[in-house]
């Protein structure tokens, strides 16, 4: 038996197995939040507020072997709420760019992760958990209670539409007509 399925057996009940767990958790929900939320500090409130819900719902976890995915579905909903909320407060084209500014990641990987949060919800949920996350097919498809099928169809259209948009990017394109345009409908 390994360790995290030994301890998994008393989270609902043992508080301090919980905390174990989530603080080893830690760097996976941060990773999935960031890719969601696009900057630090969302992305830290995003996985605060998921270890409070998760304590508050402790008790809920039908199947403590699968904690991980439960927390991550979880987590996964505190993002989308957030941006939802955030869609209808409409940040101006120049917070944008300044959120994206204060990445300290490398231009390249800025440029990718642009082009991914220009994807439908549900093509870069899949794209990030899959290349971001490392999760297989299948494991997405638990975790987001999809057929397998659903996930690789969703998996291949969002490259195919990322291979699109960066060679078009090369070419000079203009980014802000093809999307207002809706480069996802044709």
């Amino acid at each position: 038996m390994g360790h995290d399925e030994h301890n998994d057996a008393d989270l609902r009940k043992d508080d301090e197995a919980l905390l174990e767990r989530i603080e080893r958790e830690k760097g996976k929900m941060y990773g999935i939040a960031y890719a969601y939320m696009r900057n630090e500090a969302d992305a830290l409130e995003a996985v605060q507020e998921t270890v409070c819900r998760v304590w508050m719902k402790r008790r809920s976890l039908r199947e403590p072997r699968y904690f991980a995915t439960w927390m991550i579905r979880i987590l996964i909903h505190v993002c989308m709420d957030e941006r939802k909320k955030r869609k209808r407060e409409q940040p101006s084209p120049n917070e944008r760019l300044e959120r994206a500014a204060d990445s300290d990641r490398t231009i390249e990987r800025i440029g990718m992760a642009e082009q991914i949060a220009k994807l439908p919800p549900r093509y870069r949920m899949v794209v990030v958990l899959k290349y971001y996350r490392d999760m297989t097919v299948m494991e997405i498809a638990k975790l987001l209670e999809k057929p397998d099928g659903t996930i690789r169809t969703w998996l291949h259209k969002a490259l195919k539409q990322l291979r699109r948009e960066m060679e078009q990017g090369k070419e000079g394109v203009d980014h802000e007509r093809v999307v207002e345009e809706g480069w996802g409908r044709r």
